[in-house]
This record gives structure tokens, C-alpha cells and sequence, in this order.
């Protein structure tokens, strides 16, 4: 058995112990979901962090830095550091505030039942995909580092995800994300600066990055407008799908005070800008030091072994693996407590806190399996992680702004809305292969709100009773 093996099957254990310790704590659908909404700046803030930076942002980033150069690292770092900057400056606190369980809770206060159901049957698929995918990246690692079948390796990642996330819930997540949240970190910041040692400072280093590749738009587009248009695409998916993202948004519910979950949110940006920079001066500068790689995405695990000690690069490896560990587990209580929360116990409201905790553990298994048969069979699964994150968040970001900052909340414009944003999408991605798809779906999400609810408006006056005269008088 190999060292690096050794390394990840000692975090594996480590994070199934962990989550055996912490079920004893939870007692209630509260406790499962949102750890009972008594986590403090440390561990919100270490949890909304490394919510979406894993493995993917390191890896992918670098690697997407290597290969285009900023072209390819419109998400990561800087739209989701955006995303955790706007969260916390402008919903954190209105959120926590309404003391929801569920982002979908929102849309039921600010709407109805009937849009708070749609929202959630929009959202819960992104969040599986999203499982699938890292699911199936953490049994290519298993493989990778062992005579074990990807099929094999695939089955075991799936069965110790779905026995931690339903036996700890959020509160076992979150302690985790401190754990392998500060190993990455450590281990990002040892790189840099053996990287800036070897090339000679960070002035060197500058110095052979191409500036060619310092641009977020690629130089084939010459058009001004259409500069602007692919620009804006390439960062409104990100930015808009995840500003409704149920995965980070109950990281801040589960806050003790919606002091803590707006500062933990800002601190987290700040957090993920800082050291996501990292992987991208890696890919950047990597292309010069190491020119060449077949695979773009080896540049910072080529680095790291260059640089680390053979046992710290367990080490360091390990934590990557936990960091897939973590985004899956955010992924399967995100759409377990969709489903349970704003689905099923609609149907079955007088529910005790038991059977709510039975059911949300259930969810998890029953939504585990599902991602396990997609991560088992389906094929280029990160391409559809990316457009699951863009078809009907169009809809749902519009409702959101709407509904949070406007008085003009309006069911039956929600309700068009959500349908034709998501159709919109659809049809201009899949089927017109129209380039700015995700714009036009936003746009055409924002006039069907205002079209329907002054539609309304004109019907309900049309329909008032007119005053009769009393002619005898």
C-alpha cells in the first residue's frame, strides 16, 4: 500500500470518527441541518471558505491558469470571492434574520408555497450533479493511488460520504473545513514562496508571466461589444447562480447571530480571494517553470511534490481529498434539506423532531445513491455541473433581488418567471447555440416578472366594482 493512500484512507477515518462523535450532538432537524445555529466566527467563517474552495479550486485553477491563462478562472477565484463578498454585505444578516432553514423558506415568506416548491426542485438538481462530480473525482484519486478499480474505488467514496454526512450533519462538516481549510492554506502559502525562491522573487516572477495571458477575454474576440458581452457571460453564471446557492447560505444560517454570519461571510471572501490567488499565480508562472505538462491540471501537484517532503505531501494531498470530502457533504445536506424541508414536510406538517431527523438522514442516503449512479455511468459530468449551475438560476436570482429589496412581490410573475428563465436557457444554449444564453435568460426573466405583474395589476382594476349612481336622489 502507498504512502500517498495511507494519507488519504488516515483522513477518510479521521472525518468518520469525527462524524460518529458529533451524531451524539444532534437530536433534531435543526441540529442536522444548520448544526443548531450556534456556530461562531471561526467556524462559519473557515466553513463559508471552504465551501467551494477544495480540491477543484487548487487543482482547477491552476490548471485552467497553466492551459489559458486568466481566460479560464472567471469563477475561481474571483466570482465566487464576489458572490461571499455581496452575501455578507447585503443578505447575510436579512437572511439570518428571518430565521429560515432553507433558502427555499424565503420564497415561501416572500411568495408562496407553490414558489417556494418550484425554487426547490429548481436547485436540488445542481446540488446532486454537483455530488456526482465530486464524487467520481474522489474515486479517480482512490484509483490513482491504488491497484483498485475506478468502479470499486467510485462504490467506496460514495458509501464513506453518504455514513459521514448522515451521521454528523453540518456541525461535522464544518469542524472538518477548519482541519482541511488550514492544512491547504499552509500548505499554498509553502509553495508560493518556495516558487518566488526559486525564480528569484516575486518581481521575477512577474516578469515572466505573458501578459498576453493576463487578459479575461480571449484576444480572438476583436469586436468591443462582443468583448463585453463574453465577459459579462463568463461571470454572470457563477456570480448570479451562486448568490442562491442553498450549499453557502446555510453555512450563514447556521451562525449563532446575524453578526456573525455577516462578518464570517465578508472574512471568508476576503479569505478566499488572498489564498485563491495562489493556485492561479501557480498555473501562471508553472507555465514558465514547467512548461510542457500533458495534463495542465498536474502543475500544482507537481509543484507540491517538487517542493514538500515526501510525507508532507501526504499530508497535503490528504487535505485535498477531505476538501472533495467537504464539498460533497455540502452538496447532499443541501438538497436533503431541500427536499425534506420545503418538499416532503409540507405534505406532512405535524412531524416530530425525530421523525424530521430520521427523514433528513434518510434523505441523504436516498440522494447519496443518486449521485453514486450518476458519478458510476455518466460521462463528462464537470460539463454538466457547469450548465446544471446556469439552467434556472436565471429565474431564481431575479425572484431573489426582487423579493428581498422590492414591495412588489407578485406569485403569479414569480411563477412565469422561474418557468421562463429556466426555458429561455434551455432553449438558447441546447438548441439555438446562442453564445450569451445565460444573459438573455436573465433578461428575459426580469421582463416576464414586470410583463405579468403589470398584466395583473390591469386585470384586478379592470375587475373592480364601479360605484351606481343614486339618480332618485
Amino acid at each position: 500500500m502507498s504512502g500517498y493512500l495511507i494519507g488519504i484512507l488516515a483522513y477518510i477515518i479521521f472525518q468518520l470518527i469525527l462524524g460518529i462523535i458529533v451524531s451524539r450532538k444532534i437530536h433534531s432537524d435543526d441540529d442536522f441541518i444548520l448544526a443548531g445555529r450556534t456556530l461562531g466566527y471561526l467556524l462559519v467563517t473557515f466553513s463559508v471558505f471552504a465551501t467551494w474552495f477544495g480540491a477543484e479550486s487548487c487543482i482547477g485553477t491552476s490548471g485552467a491558469a497553466y492551459q489559458d491563462g486568466l481566460v479560464g478562472v472567471t469563477a475561481d477565484p474571483f466570482g465566487y470571492a464576489i458572490v461571499l463578498f455581496v452575501l455578507g454585505l447585503f443578505f447575510a444578516s436579512r437572511l439570518w434574520n428571518m430565521k429560515l432553514t432553507t433558502i427555499s423558506d424565503f420564497f415561501r415568506n416572500t411568495y408562496d408555497s407553490t414558489v417556494e416548491k418550484l425554487t426547490a426542485i429548481i436547485l436540488i438538481p445542481t446540488s446532486l450533479l454537483w455530488a456526482a462530480a465530486q464524487i467520481r473525482a474522489f474515486g479517480q484519486v482512490l484509483s490513482a493511488s491504488s491497484e483498485l478499480e475506478l468502479t470499486i474505488s467510485i462504490t467506496i467514496s460514495a458509501i464513506v460520504v453518504i455514513v459521514y454526512t448522515g451521521l454528523g450533519g453540518l456541525l461535522a462538516d464544518a469542524i472538518t473545513d477548519i482541519v482541511q481549510g488550514a492544512i491547504l492554506i499552509i500548505g499554498l502559502v509553502v509553495i508560493f514562496f518556495s516558487i518566488l525562491g526559486d525564480v528569484g522573487g516575486l518581481s521575477q516572477a512577474i516578469e515572466m508571466i505573458d501578459t498576453t495571458r493576463l487578459t479575461f477575454v480571449p484576444h480572438s474576440i476583436i469586436n468591443p461589444w462582443q468583448r463585453v458581452l463574453t465577459m459579462a457571460e463568463s461571470w454572470a453564471v457563477p456570480i448570479c447562480g451562486s448568490l442562491v446557492a442553498q450549499e453557502v447560505i446555510s453555512r450563514m444560517l447556521a451562525a449563532r447571530s446575524a453578526t456573525v454570519a455577516r462578518r464570517s461571510s465578508l472574512l471568508a471572501s476576503l479569505m478566499y480571494i488572498s489564498i485563491g490567488m495562489i493556485p492561479l499565480f501557480i498555473g501562471l508562472v508553472g507555465y514558465h517553470v514547467m512548461p510542457g505538462l500533458n495534463d495542465p491540471e498536474q502543475i500544482l501537484p507537481k509543484m507540491a511534490q517538487f517542493h514538500f517532503h515526501k510525507y508532507l505531501y501526504i499530508i497535503f494531498a490528504g487535505a485535498l481529498v477531505s476538501a472533495i470530502l467537504s464539498t460533497v457533504d455540502s452538496a447532499l445536506l443541501a438538497s436533503s434539506a431541500l427536499l425534506n424541508h420545503n418538499l416532503i414536510f409540507n405534505f406532512y406538517p405535524n412531524l416530530s423532531d425525530r421523525a424530521k431527523l430520521i427523514a433528513d438522514r434518510t434523505g441523504v442516503l436516498l440522494l447519496g445513491i443518486t449521485s453514486y449512479i450518476l458519478a458510476l455511468h455518466a460521462e463528462g459530468i464537470y460539463a454538466l455541473v457547469k450548465e446544471a449551475s446556469a439552467f434556472g438560476s436565471a429565474g431564481v436570482f431575479v425572484i431573489y433581488i426582487i423579493g428581498m429589496y422590492s414591495q412588489k412581490a407578485s406569485v403569479p410573475a414569480a411563477i412565469v418567471t422561474l418557468i421562463t428563465g429556466a426555458t429561455t436557457y434551455f432553449i438558447g444554449k441546447f438548441f439555438i447555440h446562442f453564445e450569451y444564453s445565460f444573459l438573455l435568460s436573465v433578461l428575459i426573466a426580469v421582463l416576464s416578472y414586470y410583463t405579468v405583474m403589470l398584466v395583473t395589476r390591469v386585470i384586478s382594476s379592470a375587475e373592480l366594482p364601479v360605484a351606481v349612481k343614486d339618480t332618485d336622489s
